[in-house]
């Protein structure tokens, strides 16, 4: 029996790991002899070939609560596995083994590669990289020594957040989308502390004196800053309602909930336009079907655009080139009890129209958006493509005076040329980065940083 103990350590509830082929020096681990598999915080996981074997890339962020430091790792593929999280959510990972340091002790485990960034532990080590080595007591944690913030900081050679640096959070739903990674590593690189706050493990307390909002695992996120909101269409109404909590708790948010409301809604959004003297589309909405053929001749008659109020991106938008096929596609949404907007079809913008994007009241970017071939619709989404255009003084006017017209501090506003001028399409509360960015090779995201430290550090600081 003696010799059963002494083949093994004893750890605590919690330990500082270390993954040497990893390049991570210590990360803390949540000991959980209940969980079969370990996991390890992993992000932007890609696949690819090596010698025939599968490996992968991905990034981890060893701190807990942080995103400041970024590890980027590579390793062998051993196992791809479906695993059920606390949550009882169904996941399918991928599984990796290396060099596990403990202490004084090292041997191989396996790893789940997950996103970890919502629980308290950037890793989880299971029974199976325990068994036949370690014994836990529960009561305590750290055996092998704690690590402090300034042990953490000369391990991963990055210095402490800047003096004057904030706390942000990204509220959005896909931690891996092009412009929400884009926002965090831009504010990372100018010295915040950027963290990634999915819309759905947000939850809040109604108190008169006491309110707050909690995130998945019970952090409270009262202390931040500012808030920069990327939210998708599904996800308004329930987003919005978080955004006014934070905006009762006096945190900053780069678009408040009543602007990216309105500007959701876009029969509204189009009557704001009209009441700030701007011109759109001729554009018809009505509820009866008995109505089709007067809503029709009303902008104009076909060919027209049908557009259902909840699409986005493109989707659920029609175009009718004859009457009776506009009264097929009007009667048909409305049987669905569907609300839509009938449109004139401008024929003459060939497939194009503008985005201009607007930052603090400034047209900082603009690109021309040409349709695919046999799309009537300029849409990057469905097969378009994005290229570099001069805008107008009078196009760039019409863009600033619509993300006004929504109040919106961060703005994606879409004009077509008509014979009659620019008339605008939509304005956009969340525009995407990856389009504009990559043809004008413009830092749109450390531009939205900086609007952020204008209005809370009193200094605007140019992107280099």
């Amino acid at each position: 029996m003696s010799d059963f103990f002494d083949q093994k350590s004893v750890i605590g509830n919690a330990e500082w790991c270390a993954f040497p082929s990893l390049n991570i020096p210590a990360i803390k681990a949540r000991v959980d002899s209940g969980a079969k598999t370990s996991s390890l915080h992993a992000v932007n996981i890609q696949s690819f070939q090596r010698a025939g074997q599968l490996w992968v890339t991905f990034e981890v962020h060893p701190i807990q609560d942080s995103r400041k430091v970024v590890v980027y790792c590579e390793a062998e593929v051993i196992d791809q596995r479906v695993i059920k999280s606390s949550s009882g959510d169904r996941e399918k990972r991928y599984v990796i083994r290396v060099p596990l340091q403990l202490g004084e002790r090292t041997w191989d485990v396996e790893l789940t590669l997950t996103d970890r960034d919502s629980m308290g532990f950037r890793m989880l080590l299971g029974r199976e990289a325990m068994n036949g080595r370690l014994l836990v007591d529960p009561q305590v944690s750290c055996i092998f020594g704690d690590r402090p913030q300034e042990t953490l900081a000369k391990l991963y050679e990055t210095p402490e957040i800047r003096e004057g640096g904030l706390r942000i959070g990204v509220l959005a739903s896909n931690p891996d989308l092009y412009s929400n990674r884009r926002i965090i590593e831009a504010g990372e690189a100018m010295g915040h502390e950027m963290q990634f706050l999915n819309v759905r493990h947000c939850y809040m307390k109604l108190d008169a004196t006491t309110p707050e909002i909690h995130y998945r695992g019970g952090r409270i996120l009262n202390d931040l800053d500012a808030v920069i909101p990327r939210i998708r269409p599904s996800m308004t109404f329930y987003a919005c309602t978080l955004l006014r909590q934070f905006e009762s708790l006096g945190i900053f948010c780069l678009n408040d909930s009543t602007a990216i409301a309105q500007s959701r809604d876009k029969l509204r959004s189009l009557q704001l336009l009209l009441e700030h003297g701007l011109a759109i589309p001729t554009t018809g909405f009505a509820n009866s079907p008995l109505d089709t053929t007067d809503l029709i001749n009303m902008v104009g008659g076909a060919p027209l655009i049908v557009k259902l109020l909840e699409g986005t991106q493109g989707k659920g938008v029609v175009l009718a080139e004859t009457k009776k096929a506009a009264e097929s596609v009007i009667n048909a949404f409305k049987s669905l009890n569907a609300n839509i907007l009938v449109q004139e079809f401008i024929k003459e913008a060939s497939g194009k129209d503008l985005r201009c994007f607007v930052i603090d009241g400034k047209v900082v970017a603009s690109i021309q958006r040409v349709a695919a071939p046999g799309e009537f619709r300029a849409n990057i989404h469905q097969g378009g493509r994005a290229e570099l255009v001069k805008v107008t003084a009078e196009e760039k006017r019409i863009a600033i005076r619509a993300a006004k017209a929504m109040n919106l501090k961060v703005a994606g506003v879409d004009l077509i040329r008509s014979n009659n001028g620019p008339l605008l399409l939509e304005v956009n509360s969340s525009p995407g980065l990856q389009g504009i960015e990559t043809a004008t090779n413009e830092d749109i995201a450390s531009m939205m940083i900086a609007a952020v430290e204008k209005r809370l550090l009193g200094k605007l600081r140019q992107p280099s």
